[in-house]
C-alpha cells in the first residue's frame, strides 16, 4: 500500500535520458505552452497514455460482446467529452486513440487563460494563476495545470478580489496606460476651409497696414558725452 503521506509520482520519465530529437521536441512544446519544466509535459503524456490504454482494453472486450465493456466505453467517451478532449456526441474509442499531447495541454488552465486574452503570454498567464488573480465560476484556482472541464471554460475570469480585475490596471492586455486618443484626420474640405480663413485674415491685415500708411518711429534721444 505504501505511505499515503508520500504518494507515487503521476508520470513516467523517458526511458532514455539523452535523445537529442526528443529533447528538442519537448523543449519546443514547453516554450510554446509556457511550461515550468518537462515534468508538466510528462504528466500530460501520462494522462493521454492512460486514456489510450483504457481504450485499447475496452476495444478488445467490446469485440467479445462484453456488455460491461460497452458500458465502460460509453463512460470513457463521456469523460473525454466533459474534459473537452472530444465532442460530447458521435465519438468512438478510435477517437480516443487519435488524441495527442497537444490536445491535453490545450485544456490546461494556463493555456486557456492565455487564449482567452486574459494574459499577454503563457508565462504571464502562469503568473496570474499562481498569484491568485484567476478564478473559475467565482472560485480562485492557483494550479496552472488544472484541467478545465467543458462546462467551466466559459466561467474563467479574473478574481473579483484581485486588483487586475480593474479594467484600468496596467497589466490588463486591453488597457494602455497613458495612451492619448488620436483625433480623426481632417478631410480635404476642412483643410481648404482652414486655408481660406487664413488667407482672408492675411489680406485683412495687409489692407489695414496700407490704409494706415507707414508709421514714423519717434526720435531717439541724442547721446551725450561726459566731459
Amino acid at each position: 500500500m505504501g505511505d499515503p503521506k508520500f504518494p507515487r509520482r503521476s508520470y513516467d520519465a523517458p526511458s532514455h535520458p539523452w535523445r537529442g530529437e526528443r529533447i528538442k521536441a519537448e523543449t519546443e512544446i514547453c516554450n510554446a505552452y509556457g511550461l515550468k519544466n518537462k515534468r508538466e509535459l510528462w504528466k500530460a503524456q501520462a494522462v493521454l497514455r492512460n486514456l489510450r490504454n483504457q481504450s485499447k482494453l475496452l476495444q478488445a472486450r467490446v469485440r467479445l460482446d462484453d456488455e460491461q465493456a460497452k458500458l465502460e466505453a460509453s463512460l470513457l467517451l463521456k469523460k473525454c467529452g466533459r474534459m473537452g478532449l472530444l465532442p460530447m456526441d458521435g465519438t468512438t474509442l478510435d477517437d480516443v486513440l487519435g488524441l495527442t499531447q497537444e490536445t491535453v495541454l490545450n485544456r490546461r488552465l494556463q493555456t486557456l487563460v492565455h487564449r482567452k486574452g486574459l494574459a499577454a503570454t503563457p508565462k504571464q498567464a502562469r503568473q496570474f494563476i499562481v498569484h491568485g488573480h484567476v478564478s473559475i465560476d467565482g472560485r480562485k484556482v492557483t494550479i496552472p495545470g488544472y484541467v478545465v472541464k467543458r462546462g467551466e471554460e466559459d466561467k474563467i475570469s479574473y478574481n473579483a478580489l484581485s486588483p487586475i480585475s480593474n479594467e484600468l490596471h496596467p497589466l490588463r492586455t486591453n488597457a494602455r496606460p497613458g495612451e492619448v486618443p488620436v483625433p480623426p484626420a481632417r478631410t480635404e474640405e476642412q483643410k481648404n476651409s482652414q486655408v481660406e480663413k487664413v488667407e482672408k485674415v492675411m489680406k485683412k491685415v495687409a489692407a489695414d497696414v496700407v490704409d494706415d500708411g507707414p508709421t514714423e518711429l519717434p526720435d531717439l534721444p541724442a547721446e551725450t558725452k561726459e566731459d
